[in-house]
């Protein structure tokens, strides 16, 4: 879009650029520049799916004015519908035994939550599982390395072999993956996630309305 550069900071545009789908990258656009977004408000947007939970929901308007409200729901269990869950439990195959949802564990008088919970029949394991609505940082990975500690130490079968993480989120960065991993005794892993959308078409047949509403507005000065 035109307006992208004369509108946007090079910060907006950079952040704009980390978004790899060119469908939600266009709708952060369109939405950064309807709503004049900060770079800031932006990296918030999109840690928190608004284009997912857009495309899931019935209502878009309702959806959008809640988030530029900054009334989001925090935990990725109200944000995934069970239907999603079971789907999502059924793609790990046969040999997953499912144990549990909020497992909780204690250490040091502190209650902490493991978000899924496995038996991994041919590896004869556990599985712990935890959802993350955003990006993937590298407290993440001291956070499973934790859990994976605790699950070894106290829920464990002396015949079983260490349990495993693995850190579902909806986007992250390689190079932190590596060096957040590498030197951690337990065995995480971390992967994308996608959530179910409508379909392409109909994505990009709104998207083109939000644009044409855009392009009504008179144009700002100065960047958001």
């Amino acid at each position: 879009m035109a307006r992208l550069r004369s509108d946007l900071s090079f910060s907006h545009l950079l952040e704009l650029s980390r978004v790899s789908d060119p469908l939600a990258r266009a709708f952060y656009e369109v939405q950064t520049l309807a709503h004049r977004w900060s770079v800031r408000e932006l990296k918030r947007q999109r840690d928190s799916m608004l284009f997912e939970r857009v495309g899931l929901s019935r209502d878009r308007e309702a959806v959008l004015a809640l988030a530029n409200e900054g009334r989001l729901i925090d935990t990725p269990l109200a944000n995934v519908r069970d239907p999603y869950v079971l789907e999502f439990l059924l793609e790990l195959g046969g040999d997953f035994a499912f144990l549990g949802r909020q497992h909780r564990i204690t250490a040091g008088g502190r209650h902490h939550f493991i978000d899924l919970l496995f038996f991994h029949r041919r590896l004869r394991c556990l599985v712990a599982i935890d959802l993350k609505i955003g990006s993937f940082g590298h407290e993440d990975a001291g956070q499973m390395n934790f859990y994976l500690s605790y699950l070894r130490e106290n829920v464990s079968f002396d015949d079983e072999s260490p349990p495993i993480g693995i850190i579902l989120c909806a986007d992250k960065n390689a190079e932190e993956v590596h060096y957040a991993t590498g030197a951690l005794e337990q065995q995480v892993f971390v992967s994308r996630y996608l959530t179910r959308l409508p379909t392409e078409a109909q994505l990009r047949a709104w998207l083109a309305e939000e644009r044409e509403l855009l392009a009504r507005r008179p144009v700002q000065e100065g960047n958001p």
